[in-house]
């Protein structure tokens, strides 16, 4: 039996959007999501629009929410002593800002336009709206996410491994 989820309470700004349904339907952290469950979370997305050098959030900002972009590119910057590092590079249909909305702390790095962008903004609110409707929806949600930092995360020790072993030594004493 499929499951009718509510309709948004006043959060969406526009009719169900095919283009962008199809967007988050293609994201693993939305993978094996009902239709209805991917419409609800497409009717409580934010549209985002930012100028190249703008940013999504810096690190240290407090995390309310995750970021799907539908357009443009952006990097993923940590501020380490004085230098800033660019951890990653982001393009369309990338997310981010998950670790902080699994873990609820504050944001671990900064993102920012490096060209004109469109993101949709997945507020924490209505993930945990869905949890009260639908707790197996949520459910794969938050295991998805967890498959995507857990994907992020051996990547960067299989980077650590072979580039700086002594750092990863120390890691797997902490």
């Amino acid at each position: 039996m499929t499951k009718m989820l509510p309709k948004t309470l006043g959060t969406a700004q526009e009719p169900l959007c095919p283009k962008r349904i199809a967007l988050l339907q293609e994201m693993p952290i939305f993978g094996a999501l009902s239709a209805a469950a991917i419409e609800f979370i497409e009717q409580h997305c934010n549209q985002v629009s930012l100028e190249p050098g703008s940013v999504f959030f810096y690190e240290g900002d407090p995390a309310s929410s995750l970021f799907v972009l539908e357009s443009g590119h952006a990097e993923v910057i940590k501020q380490c002593g004085d230098e800033l590092r660019t951890l990653r590079q982001l393009g369309p249909g990338d997310s981010f800002g998950e670790m902080a909305i699994v873990d609820m702390n504050p944001r671990g790095a900064t993102v920012r336009a490096t060209e004109k962008c469109v993101a949709l903004e997945l507020p924490a609110a209505a993930l945990y709206e869905l949890y009260q409707f639908d707790l197996e929806q949520f459910t794969l949600i938050q295991m998805n996410m967890l498959r995507e930092i857990s994907r992020r995360l051996r990547f960067l020790n299989d980077k650590l491994a072979h580039e700086r072993p002594d750092i990863l030594e120390k890691a797997s004493r902490v």
